[in-house]
């Protein structure tokens, strides 16, 4: 596979208790079992998520056009738990704790937010280069 874009290597992961397993069972609950996670970046520094979860199929029509909402995009900001409290104020929710993706030993933050609409998104206190460069899941 040609891993041009990538900034970490495709990565397997597992629902168990480590950091990256606490994290996804935060946004998916419980029961996801397993998936694949891919981190690319354009030129212009902007991250791109892919997942492929264990049992996924394509739908039966194709394009569920009628679905609402984005699976999820990120935003960076210094301080997300601020952003974090403007969001909840203005009738948006918190879906998960702020966790850490290096405890103890990077400032590196996220937290999964949804807003008044039902629109999941992310929020990161560093850029997403510096966040999954080092392998973030290691």
């Amino acid at each position: 596979m040609d891993q041009r874009g990538f900034i970490m290597q495709p990565t397997d992961i597992v629902e168990d208790d480590s950091n990256i397993g606490r994290m996804c069972t935060d946004v998916f609950g419980p029961g996801w079992k397993s998936l694949r996670i891919a981190h690319l970046a354009t030129a212009d520094r902007i991250g791109i998520e892919l997942f492929e979860f264990d049992g996924n199929h394509a739908p039966d029509d194709n394009l569920s056009f009628r679905r609402h909402g984005t699976f999820h995009f990120a935003i960076q900001d210094p301080n997300p738990e601020d952003l974090l409290e403007k969001i909840v104020a203005a009738g948006g929710k918190q879906r998960m704790p702020v966790r850490e993706y290096y405890p103890g030993e990077k400032p590196y933050r996220m937290v999964y937010v949804e807003d008044p609409f039902g629109v999941v998104f992310e929020l990161y206190s560093h850029s997403y280069e510096l966040t999954y460069s080092a392998g973030a899941y290691a």
